[in-house]
């Protein structure tokens, strides 16, 4: 199974949490661990630099990965990715092997279309807000979409779109609504804008009334 996306790892013997600083330190290297299929988990290095550069591209995150270990090619998906809490620097990765008549469960990312021009925004005035970014799927690996695709298009003032308003390609199904209807969440809205409530005219009859009820106690003369 081959993929456009590619990195290049080697093996590593030298085990230990001593042996992953200096990789990191000295090496400019990852540590990282292929697991899964029939074979046992195997440690490996991956250049800093170049899998920084790579997860630049979303679809890392989400696709068959051909992963080149000392010229002999696997085809994983990323399923774990540790970051240094402050700093730019990747620590660890965790990758599993796949085969073809496998299925996969894995996060893919939400693509939102037309969110500055939906009916709710545009002519309505509200503001569209997102709650969710992603969404865990399960499907066989030649199913895998790199995104999922949301038109909110038609997304009106007060509405709010669930995970089942998706539109799921096929051989794709979200794995929390395979548990049932109860954990169809919310993944994008519409709301007023803040200072929105309508405000009355100053020329309605309600303030022209007490206006006027105003002016003329001012101007009567008070009793003796």
């Amino acid at each position: 199974m081959s993929s456009e996306y590619t990195l290049n790892a080697t093996a590593r013997a030298v085990l230990g949490k001593g042996a992953s600083r200096r990789l990191r330190r000295k090496n400019g290297e990852i540590p990282a661990i292929v697991y899964g299929g029939q074979k046992k988990p195997q440690s490996l290095a991956l250049v800093h630099k170049d899998v920084a550069k790579a997860l630049e591209n979303e679809a890392y995150y989400s696709q068959v990965i051909s992963l080149n270990i000392d010229g002999k090619t696997e085809s994983v998906v990323l399923k774990d990715l540790q970051r240094h809490p402050s700093k730019a620097i990747l620590l660890h990765m965790d990758f599993l092997r796949i085969s073809k008549a496998t299925k996969l469960t894995l996060k893919v990312p939400l693509h939102f279309v037309n969110e500055d021009t939906c009916i709710g925004v545009k002519q309505e005035g509200g503001i569209f807000s997102r709650t969710m970014s992603d969404l865990e799927i399960q499907c066989l690996p030649e199913n895998l979409p790199e995104f999922l695709e949301v038109d909110v298009a038609t997304l009106k003032l007060g509405e709010t779109l669930h995970m089942s308003d998706i539109v799921m390609p096929r051989g794709v199904e979200s794995v929390a609504l395979s548990y049932g209807a109860d954990y169809d969440q919310p993944i994008a809205s519409v709301s007023k804008a803040r200072g929105s409530s309508s405000i009355e005219s100053e020329d309605s009859p309600e303030i022209q009334t007490s206006i006027e009820s105003t002016e003329d106690a001012d101007g009567s003369e008070s009793p003796d």
